[in-house]
């Protein structure tokens, strides 16, 4: 089907293309010639995106208060026994995976992103929408205000695992609520936006009844921060976005499909239910490493499936790698600039993800056509 309609399309540009063949048979040749030309662009924009990728993370490399020429950053990345100890930590210990674990965190958010406008069939839902990082910030302020403690288990790491236990928990609350009462997609991003609420209560309950000291903590935790990448966090994050991304691409037809509505997918052999969990299992997933690892990062989830599709259309054996691509770059820039923006300090990258993505929400909103 997916093929059908892009040869259609194909077979309209044609046309377009040579006006005096409007009512004549398509010529095969030419479709075959403008579908194959589709495909090479949009590989293309792959690629440039995936270059934006590495020219951000390399930047990242490179900025910070201790100034590295790019001659003492190659010799630091391929020869650290050759350089002072001290900047060898700065690279391999600080500078990497906070850039690495940037580009890690958008494409999760990018793709969960992507999936999840798919299966709601909205253009505004993100993995926020349905309270998954109200839930995360909910168990971190739990671990953190509570001081819990476990022997053999660094705080962090606990703080971690009450965030992604609370997170998955809000996504399966979500499923059976809507799974018992047959919800729609309206209803899905309803009960998703009064989990969200009921979270964002929670967490300032913990608020009002922390310790100066944890209410610090707490607060900067919520803002966003990857200050906290470490290499272990990294390699977990990024073994898990290696494992859940070949299974959103086996399911990227049945995901074009769905793009045109539930009933039409359905006739055409989808099973829609089990598509619609499978993704949700990996929406949920993706969403709690990211706020288990780097706090609440609004926003990208939301941008980053918008750019894509506008880059390359519907098709999602293209839309979801570039989703990914895009939410990788988005994060991995805004990494920066929270770098830069302030010499000295850090800004905390809730904070920039927010004030990009605001104003593109409102677009979003302001485009939606009125309803009758």
């Amino acid at each position: 089907m997916k093929t059908h309609k892009a040869f259609s399309t194909a077979h309209r540009q044609a046309q377009d293309i040579m006006p005096g063949t409007k009512n004549t048979p398509p010529d095969i040749t030419a479709v075959q010639t403008i579908y194959r030309a589709s495909i090479y662009k949009r590989l293309f924009i792959l690629v440039c995106l995936a270059a934006g990728v590495v020219l951000s993370v390399g930047a990242n490399f490179m900025v910070g208060p201790a100034h590295l020429s790019p001659t003492l950053f190659l010799h630091t990345l391929f020869n650290p026994a050759s350089v002072p100890q001290q900047t060898a930590i700065i690279v391999w210990q600080i500078r990497m995976p906070y850039a690495l674990m940037a580009a890690c965190i958008g494409g999760a958010l990018g793709l969960a992103g992507a999936e999840m406008q798919t299966v709601l069939a909205n253009p505004l839902a993100s993995p926020f929408t349905l309270g998954v990082s109200a839930a995360g910030a909910f168990g971190a302020s739990l671990a953190i205000v509570l001081q819990w403690h476990i022997a053999g288990v660094p705080d962090n790491w606990l703080v971690a695992g009450c965030a992604f236990v609370f997170s998955v928990f809000s996504v399966f609350a979500l499923d059976m609520l809507t799974r018992f009462r047959q919800a729609d997609t309206s209803t899905v991003i309803l009960c998703g936006v009064a989990l969200v609420f009921s979270f964002q209560a929670l967490v300032a309950l913990m608020q009002f009844v922390a310790s100066e000291d944890t209410l610090q903590d707490l607060v900067f935790w919520t803002l966003g921060s990857l200050s906290r990448a470490t290499w272990a966090t990294l390699a977990l994050l990024a073994g898990s976005l290696t494992l859940i991304f070949p299974l959103s691409l086996r399911s990227a037809g049945n995901l074009t499909l769905l793009r045109m509505g539930e009933e039409r997918a359905a006739s055409l052999g989808v099973d829609v239910p089990h598509l619609r969990r499978a993704a949700l299992l990996r929406i949920s997933f993706l969403c709690a490493l990211s706020v288990a690892f780097v706090g609440v990062i609004g926003f990208v989830g939301l941008v980053a499936p918008h750019i894509a599709r506008r880059l390359v259309g519907e098709d999602h054996h293209f839309s979801l790698p570039a989703s990914l691509l895009t939410g990788a770059l988005v994060l991995s820039v805004s990494s920066l600039v929270a770098r830069i923006l302030v010499p000295g300090i850090v800004v905390p990258l809730g904070i920039i993800t927010s004030l990009v993505g605001i104003p593109f929400f409102l677009a979003i909103i302001l485009k939606q056509r009125p309803m009758v």
